[in-house]
């Protein structure tokens, strides 16, 4: 399933080719100034820049951080930045992966049917040597459709449901998950019942994802099996994008994100926390 992952070499070969992909540029910050300025002062030739907060996602509020994005919306953002149905999107970030994997995602959801991430991201793109450009590129409008639907999603009651007859992942740190700290939302702990795999456990030192026969020990020893249920969720559902990707390259194709994930749970103070 390495297919959903793109290497530089691959992508350059792309490039170069009578029909290039479309290539996303989502670089993003959870705290900090805003990527659009380092996406103006280098980016991969040809990338148009999608803004994560603003464009990926629905505005911040009862759905969480991160909710998903309105249909209409989002193909307009889409169309404008080149995304046909008829040709694939390379989607890439600074390099951990997690924005990428996002827009991977949304575009999946949202029924475009290739799609993949360059793997290790702009980093490795500048660390292959690869040309840059400045400024910003003016892609052909195109005309894709979006079709919500097209990959499973969570709600609280379904998050609550995976969690006590499959396999509910946390992709966040172990404190967040412990309920020791919590730097962004205003309450910490977890959903009872989800097992804590952080995402940083999925990755390698030089950034880029574990091989399919890594990712699957992974996930066993977490307790992923083919006959249980598994979804993902994170503080916002992004850092959970990269796990379900992760999940697809090791062959699990049916995990569901938890979208609002732990910033949706949260907003019904009737829902329980674990703390532990």
């Amino acid at each position: 399933m390495r297919d959903h992952l793109i290497t530089v070499p691959e992508l350059a070969e792309a490039l170069a080719s009578a029909r290039p992909p479309t290539v996303l540029d989502v670089r993003w910050r959870l705290a900090g100034p805003p990527t659009r300025g380092d996406y103006e002062a280098a980016h991969i030739p040809g990338a148009a820049f999608i803004d994560l907060d603003a464009q990926v996602s629905g505005p911040p509020g009862a759905g969480g951080r991160h909710p998903l994005p309105d249909p209409a919306a989002l193909q307009q953002t889409l169309r404008a930045a080149g995304v046909g149905g008829d040709r694939p999107v390379v989607a890439y970030d600074a390099g951990d992966g997690q924005a990428a994997a996002r827009l991977w995602w949304t575009l999946r959801w949202a029924g475009h049917p290739a799609v993949r991430v360059l793997d290790g991201g702009f980093a490795a793109w500048r660390a292959g040597k690869r040309p840059v450009e400045p400024g910003t590129a003016t892609p052909v409008r195109a005309d894709f459709t979006v079709s919500p639907g097209h990959l499973p999603v969570l709600d609280a009651a379904d998050a609550a449901k995976v969690a006590g007859a499959g396999v509910l992942l946390d992709a966040r740190v172990p404190a967040r998950y412990r309920g020791e700290t919590e730097p962004v939302d205003p309450v910490a702990g977890h959903i009872p019942g989800a097992v804590n795999l952080p995402s940083a456990d999925l990755v390698g030192p030089d950034g880029h994802l574990l091989p399919p026969e890594a990712l699957r020990e992974r996930f066993a020893a977490a307790g992923v099996r083919p006959d249980r249920p598994v979804g993902v969720y994170c503080g916002s559902g992004v850092t959970a994008a990269h796990t379900v990707l992760a999940l697809t390259v090791a062959g699990v194709p049916d995990a569901a994100l938890y979208v609002g994930s732990w910033s949706h749970w949260i907003t019904d103070p009737t829902r329980p926390i674990g703390r532990s």
